[in-house]
This record gives structure tokens, sequence and C-alpha cells, in this order.
């Protein structure tokens, strides 16, 4: 009989043939935990002085663009704080607020490095937003951008804008445009969700009424592989985000789960059982050809690609108890990084310098997130004593870590920064919430 004893153990306990999810999870909890940003441990890098004025309404005598500027302005400081390269300086009392000429800039400069500023319109059906960003050392303006779309593109707009900040101040990509995928069981059945990355615009993508799971993106972020029951079967569906379509797209017997999306984004790492044992498979995405990556290695899976391409990262009982692996493409080599009482879903940092996972030490603990480096010599621990902590997922710039919790009673998906600091819910979503994973 195939054996399926090192998928995620909330989700599979037992050996049974096919089925590999568990039953319904602890009941909620009353209990309720602020949102909050700060790193503890390790003194922090100084952060940037940024000026930020009130958000202007393009006509001050129309409400509705009063209040959409606010919403604007809202947005964009919740993603200046987030990304943790800034101090957010405001003085909302101050008349330089409603203004843009010398004075102001020489009021904001004791503030500052650098200002932005704003103005908004609603004009029905579409909404303007223009962002500026100011140089206060040099008097230059350093970013103009023009937005203009329906209600629903608002936040979009204000991300885009965050992350030009984030660009032009720091060379480095924002992250305010990433979302994440995960599932949950609020219908009363598992189904597949979608929420930008601080929780805004929650978004249910499917409706099989059925068990639909471990989501995971294309490289370039159009595509979510997903594993549903919808025909009995655990097969591999796909959501054409651009499209809004989803259709299956592997539907080999036994276990279709996806893994990671290669590099150049053509090919796919995945675990198929196909009667068997599971075990790690390459799949081309456009000829959806096969090849099988381990060979007489126990049951394997939770694959996904180094950040170059050149190696696997898995999980295997080949040592008895699921461990970390790491298999080299181009000799087949394989080295194990872990040695302890469980470990489950490991993945790569953007980096490389990283692999995340979750994973026991002893059998006195409950499931934790951990760090191992490439070659299996330092392991840090990130979470403790504050429920199961399983199934992480890093951000595009390595800096966070979304994962699922019990901490609350309920199962939730958390973000925490990639030190083990600063640990938040993303979304306050009824039911539970499993296999969180970051978009591009």
């Amino acid at each position: 009989m195939p054996r399926y004893l090192i998928l995620p153990p909330h989700l599979l306990r037992a050996a049974a043939a096919g089925l590999f999810l568990s039953a319904a999870l602890a009941a909620p909890s009353a209990a309720e935990t602020e949102i909050y940003i700060g790193v503890s441990g390790a003194p922090e890098t100084p952060r940037a002085p940024l000026a930020l004025a009130q958000f202007l309404p393009e006509d001050p005598s129309r409400p509705q663009d009063i209040e959409l500027a606010s919403e604007f302005r809202e947005v964009v400081r919740a993603d200046l704080l987030y990304s943790r390269y800034f101090s957010v300086m405001e003085d909302q009392m101050s008349p330089f607020n409603l203004k843009e000429d010398k004075k102001a800039f020489k009021f904001w400069k004791t503030l500052g490095d650098a200002l932005v500023t704003a103005t908004a319109g609603d004009h029905d059906k579409v909404w303007t937003f223009r962002g500026r960003l100011r140089d206060l050392k040099e008097n230059e303006l350093l970013l103009e951008k023009f937005y203009q779309g329906e209600k629903r593109g608002l936040r979009r707009a204000a991300h885009l804008f965050s992350d030009e900040i984030v660009f032009r101040l720091t060379g480095r990509r924002g992250i305010a445009r990433s979302k994440i995928a995960f599932s949950n069981d609020s219908t009363g059945r598992k189904e597949i969700y979608v929420a930008d990355y601080d929780g805004g615009n929650l978004t249910r993508l499917t409706d099989h009424g059925s068990i639909s799971l471990l989501p995971r993106w294309s490289r370039d972020g159009l595509r979510i592989y997903y594993t549903t029951y919808r025909y009995g079967n655990p097969d591999m569906f796909e959501i054409d985000l651009r499209a809004g379509k989803i259709k299956p797209f592997t539907t080999f017997q036994g276990l279709n789960i996806a893994g990671g999306a290669s590099p150049d984004g053509n090919s796919m790492v995945m675990t198929l059982s196909r009667g068997g044992d599971p075990s790690v498979y390459a799949l081309d995405l456009k000829t959806k050809e096969l090849s099988k990556l381990l060979k007489r290695f126990g049951v394997s899976s939770s694959a996904s690609f180094s950040p170059d391409g050149r190696e696997v990262t898995f999980i295997s009982d080949r040592a008895g108890n699921p461990q970390v692996y790491v298999l080299e493409l181009a000799t087949g080599r394989t080295r194990k990084l872990t040695n302890m009482l469980w470990c489950d879903t490991p993945s790569w940092s953007p980096a490389g310098d990283w692999l995340v996972f979750s994973g026991r030490e002893d059998r006195s603990e409950r499931m934790n997130i951990f760090l191992v480096d490439p070659t299996g010599a330092q392991l840090r621990r990130l979470t403790k004593s504050a429920g199961d902590n399983e199934d992480p997922s890093w951000s595009p710039d390595g800096r966070f870590i979304a994962f699922s919790s019990t901490r609350r009673g309920r199962r939730e998906i958390f973000v925490m920064d990639a030190d083990g600091s600063a640990p938040h819910p993303l979304a306050e979503l009824p039911g539970n919430s499993f296999t969180p994973s970051w978009g591009p």
C-alpha cells in the first residue's frame, strides 16, 4: 500500500491510499491579537526619515474627493511603515499639509530627507490619483506618477506608488503589490483564497464544494496551481488569474501536488504517487512531460527549486523520519540538512542563503518554523510556544515569512519578519486557513 507519512502532519496522519486530508481542526478561539510592527532582538538598522503630508482632494469642496484622498494615504502610509525601510514622519495639524511651496518644503525638511505628497479625485465611475516624491535636500522632484482606474483598483494603485517610492529611495523592489494565496474552510469546505500582502482585497477564487488546498504560484504571478478533490482524486488544477478561468491541469491517479516553479518559469517540481509511494517529479508546464527526479528514495514530497535552478529541496523519510534534503540536478547527488523528529515544507529564500521549513525537534514540542542554511551547518528556530506553526512561505524580497498558526486557537495565516519577530495575522477571516503561498 502506498505510504503518505511525510505530507503536512496537520493534513495527513494516516497511510490510506489517495486520502491525505484530516478532518476538522480546533474550534475558533475568542482570543484576539493586535497587528503590530516592530523588531525585537538584534538592533535595527537606522531607518531613513521620510516625511508624509496629507493627501489633498482635487476639489476641496467635494466630500468624496476628501474621502478618496484619505483612503489612498491610509494604504500608502501602511505600506511605507510595513516596508521597515523608513521612519514615517507626520504632522497632521501643520498648515503646510495643504500646500507645496518653498515654506512648506522648508518645514518638511526639519522632519525628513524626502517628502511624499499626492492629490486624488473621485469622478463617479473612475478615480484619479497623482503621487509625488521630492528630495528635500536637493529640492528635486524624484518621482511623479499618475494613476486612474475603477474603485476596485484603488488599493493596487496605492501599492504601486508605494513600491515606486521604495525602489526610488532604496534601489530595492517593494512587495506591496504581492499577494498571498491560501486555503480556508469558512464555507464548510476548503476553498482557495487570495489577499494582498497586508490582508486587503480578500477574494475567494474557487467554489468547488470540496477539499482544495496547497496553492502554488507561477513564476510570473499570473497563475495559481493547487490540489483539489473536486472529482474525487487529488488532482492539480490551474487558475488563470488574467482570464478568470479554472481548469484541471494534471489528473494522474493518486496525488498531484504542485511544488515550486523553476526560475525560468518553464517547469515545476511536484509530488506524484501514481499508485505507489509519493515521489518528486519535474513537470514541463507547456508539454506536461514528466521526469522522475528521485529513485529508490522512500516517500518524498514538498519539493521546490533553488533560486539558481541548480538544486531542488524536498522532504524524504529515507532516514526513518521526514527530513530536509537537497538534490543537485546536474549530478543527482543528495545531501541531508536536518536531523529532527519531523520536518516538512522546505523552501529556499529568494537570495538562496536559507531554507525555511516547519518541524519538531522532539516529541515534547509542537510544530514550529525553522531556518537551515544550504549546508545544514546552521539551524535557527523562529517560533516557539505559540501553537502549531507550519507551511512557511517567503515574501518576494526574502524579508518576511507567511505561515499557518494555531496560536489563537483556530488555524490562521500569520506573517512575521524573517528573524521570527513581529508576528501578526494576515486577515481576520472566519474558519481555519491553511498552506499559504506568497506570490511573486
